[in-house]
């Protein structure tokens, strides 16, 4: 077993968190899930399998994740998300891997999924993420949404191979309850950064989000799915300004 930590953060994923674990099983002996209140049966499908379980409050995505890391057993962390598997070729690949030093992160590909249709073009086409990292060295920020890993100047990133399989789609109203969700969080994110909500951003970037998923980067050689894919990309751009909107209003009448 490699001498890595897999870390995952939680709530309400009892029909997808036992795939993840599942491609995890005897990759390493340390697995840490934090859960943030889970009102399925997550727990009872994460107690089918030998992990660390932690139920913590939640904090943001940033915050959470950070303190769901201070859990783990070695400094070298695979951070996923519950609906994040590794592919065999990926779980191949780590048992391998090496780590050159401390300051070296690693970018890993990712296969976006729309139910069972992988996607190869637009937005969710194949992107890379750096999930792979030492944590004396590297931590999350504190942003309630779209966390990013805060790399210092002399970090060296480099590429593995095989993917991490996303499946982020179970149905359509599961979806839209998410990215309505991810939407407040971002226009709150925005707000905080003194960003605005004009007539333009609120009236144009939609339809440029679909153009640039669907056209720019060929979503439409995905058949539906692509277009699915763009349409949802579009849904959120829109909830996001019409939601920031809302809060500079409310910051007007104050």
């Amino acid at each position: 077993m490699q001498s890595l930590s897999v870390v995952i953060i939680c709530k309400n994923e009892a029909d997808i968190i036992g795939n993840t674990l599942l491609s995890l099983q005897g990759l390493t002996d340390d697995i840490v899930v934090y859960d943030n209140g889970s009102t399925d049966n997550t727990l009872e499908e994460i107690n089918k399998f030998n992990v660390h379980l932690q139920q913590g409050s939640w904090e943001g995505f940033g915050k959470t994740k950070n303190n769901a890391t201070a859990l783990a057993k070695h400094e070298w962390i695979l951070s996923l998300d519950a609906d994040e598997a590794i592919s065999k070729g990926l779980k191949n690949e780590l048992m391998q891997w090496q780590p050159d030093n401390e300051k070296t992160v690693y970018k890993l590909p990712f296969r976006n999924f729309i139910g069972n249709k992988m996607l190869k073009h637009g937005d969710w086409g194949t992107d890379y993420h750096v999930r792979l990292y030492n944590r004396k060295v590297v931590q999350w920020n504190e942003a309630d949404v779209h966390e990013e890993l805060i790399l210092p100047a002399d970090v060296v990133i480099k590429e593995l191979k095989n993917f991490v399989l996303h499946r982020t789609w179970r149905n359509a109203d599961d979806y839209k309850n998410k990215m309505q969700n991810y939407a407040l969080l971002g226009a709150e994110k925005y707000f905080k950064q003194g960003k605005r909500a004009g007539w333009f951003k609120r009236n144009f970037s939609p339809s440029f989000s679909f153009i640039r998923s669907y056209v720019l980067k060929l979503g439409f050689f995905d058949g539906k799915a692509g277009y699915q894919c763009a349409k949802m990309i579009a849904g959120y751009t829109k909830m996001k300004y019409q939601k920031l909107a809302g809060l500079l209003k409310e910051k007007k009448r104050e």
